[in-house]
């Protein structure tokens, strides 16, 4: 479900003229309430005050504590920085226009030209919702996971867990964190160094994010392949591949991966896809009903 467009003077469900010393306490929970769960792949159960999103949820899209979304909403923390802006937006699922409102109300800039955006634009975020049996996920220019269809998780392991590096595909590879993949080494050799090329060529169109250069900075100290592999100088972008996942429960997928570009960003699309009538596509189509369980 995509975030309708709001005039970005007024927050949602707050009447004119009843703005206040809150105004982002009260902008955050109305963003809140109109979020079904079913909307970000949540359960509906239990009962519920209202239809919209629970606190303990929002915190769990956004990787952030319940305790800071409820001091938040009522006005005890005002100055959330800018990472927990971007993690905000994208889990309330905010326009533009209502994103450029939040970083407003915290009286932080938003980020501009050279800075690495995170915003996922409601027709992509429907693609998600609406594709079913074709795992997907969606990353930033850096490589840092944004958001993700229960067929990705259920193939991959569900993410909602990890938090800040945990979440960078990067700093998993070089640091030994490899999931549920069985690469080859001539394929792991492969992936690192599309890697790196592609990393190296991010940097260079976003030179003032200062993320980016943190976990450039990090990666050459815990990992020897990467330093080498970024004094080569190699450039380039990231592209499709062959993949090997050995699931838990399904047993070994020998899966396409293609990653894709978001028209009009910067925003990466991870798909993984089996030939039809393989059985790699049957046990595809199994981990679509059975999702993140594990069978007994």
């Amino acid at each position: 479900m995509s975030a309708s467009r709001q005039n970005p003077s007024k927050a949602p469900n707050t009447p004119s003229g009843a703005r206040g010393s809150n105004d982002l306490g009260r902008a955050l929970h109305g963003w809140r309430d109109r979020i079904s769960p079913a909307a970000v792949g949540l359960p509906a159960g239990g009962v519920r005050r209202s239809a919209g999103l629970r606190r303990e949820e929002l915190a769990q899209l956004a990787s952030l504590s319940v305790d800071y979304i409820t001091r938040l909403e009522q006005g005890r923390a005002t100055s959330p920085s800018a990472p927990v802006l971007a993690s905000l937006a994208r889990a309330l699922r905010l326009s533009s226009d209502e994103r450029t409102y939040l970083y407003l109300l915290a009286g932080q800039p938003e980020p501009g030209p050279g800075h690495i955006s995170c915003h996922v634009p409601p027709g992509l975020r429907r693609l998600l919702d609406q594709l079913r049996g074709a795992p997907l996920s969606v990353h930033d220019a850096a490589w840092n996971l944004l958001e993700w269809n229960p067929s990705w998780a259920a193939l991959l392991g569900d993410p909602s867990a990890l938090r800040g590096r945990e979440r960078n595909i990067a700093w998993r590879q070089f640091t030994g964190r490899h999931g549920y993949a069985r690469p080859t080494p001539e394929q792991r050799a492969g992936f690192e160094e599309a890697m790196v090329a592609d990393l190296r060529a991010t940097t260079a169109r976003y030179p003032a994010d200062q993320e980016l250069r943190s976990l450039i900075k990090d990666l050459r100290q815990v990992s020897t392949r990467f330093s080498e592999l970024w004094d080569s100088g190699i450039v380039g972008a990231y592209e499709s591949a062959s993949k090997t996942i050995d699931h838990p429960e399904v047993g070994p997928l020998a899966l396409d991966c293609d990653v894709l570009i978001a028209p009009g960003s910067d925003l990466r699309v991870v798909a993984y896809t089996a030939a039809p009538g393989s059985e790699a596509a049957a046990r595809l189509a199994l981990l679509d009903v059975i999702g993140t369980q594990a069978m007994t």
